[in-house]
């Protein structure tokens, strides 16, 4: 009976292929036996032996430059985080004197003397295309840094752990712990973390609500109760997402719900650092004791430090891998290692591809920084960079827009007349009060009225940073109704400045009856 006839019985050799004589036995086996230990697997009536949930990861406080580093960005992100609302920023009397302060009520964005209106989200675009590009720009040179350092995931998540870490002790601490049953002590010390957790959770979501109003005037309203609704429910969505991503989800947020680890292996190339372990250098690995060779061995003591500092839960020394977000607190545990049994330091580095594909094994590697996708994302940088400078230098400190009425598009007056609806927003960009005249032409015998503004010769007053509504109608008399030459005659709205420096004109139409 042949292995097709019975497809219960397989042979090694039931999977040679005559085409391919370079495949040993061996390798077939090597193939052979994981795909049916998964079958087996599959076929168990046990779902545990189907399925099995991701060990809880224990990571243990390392020392070193990278971890001097890491703490250093996130005491400078979060620093800025969470102070950035409350720096005052003098704009005159009458405005906000908030520094950063995204102004949805009067549609508008401000940062420092810059001021972006909601007409000008373009420059939003063009910060968002520097910013990504930046991202890709620096993937391409240093890996997944951003990741491993500035991410606010990875930011929240360090100062998650450093919290877990003082209530619950380090790692193996830790461990303890988690082993014992429910004693007062792991009960209180498992509730405080919790609580400092839901805290930073709650400053967070306090503070991102203050970039969207007045930072002092809302404190006091979010502790005494006079807040708006919305402000309440957005500091309890954004805590209660900190808390969850930040101190339960954690690695499990990196690995499965963000996209960037799929997409940063675009971005890489051979001279692309990333952090790896050098196994030229280090295997054949095992445990070394004082006073022995290192003749005919490597300089790796399999001691495991890099995977118990890991926060992914990952082995470095297994290659690249998906779940690594290059914080390099691997590096620091493997030169501790280093130093203490006299090797030198660099067993587990920042290299590149092309460096361990030629069995480099030195402490240091080439590297090159210019290379066409460095230059070409530097050049796309530059050039969107420069045309919003451009923009941001040469735009107008005036603007206008016309919206006419839709419904309905005319009227018909009681004298046979047709009126046409118009409303005319004048915005000042600039911090002074400015004067402004407004003219409808572009059909003879038409006559313009404000509503709320009765004499058309005076000028319409604008504040200091604002937008002024004007209700404007065009009315045409009944004799002059059958010169129009359609039922959408063109019409220009200019508005001027009192001193006549600026003006603004839109182009709109007049909607009759068909002639």
């Amino acid at each position: 009976m042949t292995a097709m006839e019975n497809p219960g019985q397989f042979k090694p050799e039931d999977f040679l292929d005559e085409a391919a004589p370079g495949v040993t036995r061996h390798d077939v086996e090597a193939v052979r036996q994981p795909k049916a230990k998964k079958a087996v697997a599959a076929e168990s009536s046990d779902p545990k032996s189907a399925w099995a949930a991701k060990p809880r990861i224990y990571s243990k406080l390392a020392r070193g430059n990278f971890r001097n580093a890491k703490w250093i960005v996130m005491l400078v992100t979060l620093g800025i985080y969470y102070l950035l609302p409350w720096i005052r920023f003098d704009r005159g009397e009458g405005l906000p004197n908030q520094f950063f302060l995204i102004d949805f009520a009067n549609q508008r964005l401000l940062l420092g003397p810059i001021e972006i209106w909601a007409q000008e989200f373009y420059y939003i675009t063009g910060l968002l295309i520097i910013s990504a590009l930046g991202l890709f720009l620096v993937t391409a040179v240093a890996g997944r840094v951003w990741c491993g350092y500035a991410c606010p995931q990875t930011v929240w998540t360090d100062l998650m752990i450093a919290v877990e870490r003082f209530w619950l002790g380090d790692r193996n601490a830790h461990m303890r712990l988690d082993q014992q049953g429910w004693t007062f002590e792991k009960t209180w010390k498992k509730t405080a973390t919790h609580l400092s957790w839901l805290l930073i959770g709650l400053l967070t979501g306090g503070a991102l609500v203050f970039y969207f109003r007045d930072a002092p005037t809302l404190a006091m309203e979010l502790l005494n109760g006079t807040a708006p609704t919305v402000a309440y429910v957005f500091v309890a969505i954004f805590t209660l997402s900190t808390y969850l991503l930040g101190g339960i989800a954690r690695e499990q947020v990196c690995i499965y719900m963000c996209p960037w680890p799929r997409i940063q292996g675009a971005m890489l190339d051979h001279d692309s650092l990333w952090i790896a372990y050098r196994d030229v250098r280090g295997e054949p690995r095992g445990p070394h004791k004082k006073g022995q060779t290192w003749d005919g061995r490597g300089d790796c003591v399999d001691c495991k430090a890099c995977v118990a500092v890991c926060p992914m839960g990952i082995d470095i020394r297994n290659g690249a891998q998906l779940e690594c977000i290059q914080c390099a607190l691997c590096i620091d545990a493997c030169n501790d290692i280093m130093d203490k049994v006299g090797r030198p330091r660099g067993l587990i580095a920042y290299t590149t591809e092309r460096n361990l594909h030629t069995g480099t094994a030195g402490p240091r590697d080439g590297f090159r920084l210019v290379r066409p996708r460095t230059i070409l994302y530097s050049i796309v940088i530059a050039i969107t960079g420069s045309l919003m400078l451009w923009a941001m230098l040469s735009r107008s400190n005036l603007d206008v827009s016309v919206l006419p009425d839709r419904n309905p598009l005319f009227v018909r007056l009681s004298d046979g007349g047709i009126r046409n609806g118009y409303t005319v927003k004048i915005v000042n960009k600039s911090q002074v009060p400015r004067r402004f005249k407004v003219e409808v032409n572009g059909i003879d015998g038409l006559k313009t009225t404000f509503i709320g503004h009765d004499d058309i010769a005076t000028p319409v007053e604008v504040g200091p940073s604002n937008v002024k509504a004007l209700k404007v109608f065009a009315s045409l008399p009944k004799d002059r109704i059958k010169s129009l030459a359609s039922d959408s005659t063109p019409l220009t709205i200019t508005v001027t400045e009192a001193d006549g420096a600026v003006s603004a004109s839109r182009d709109t139409t007049f909607r009759s009856p068909a002639p």
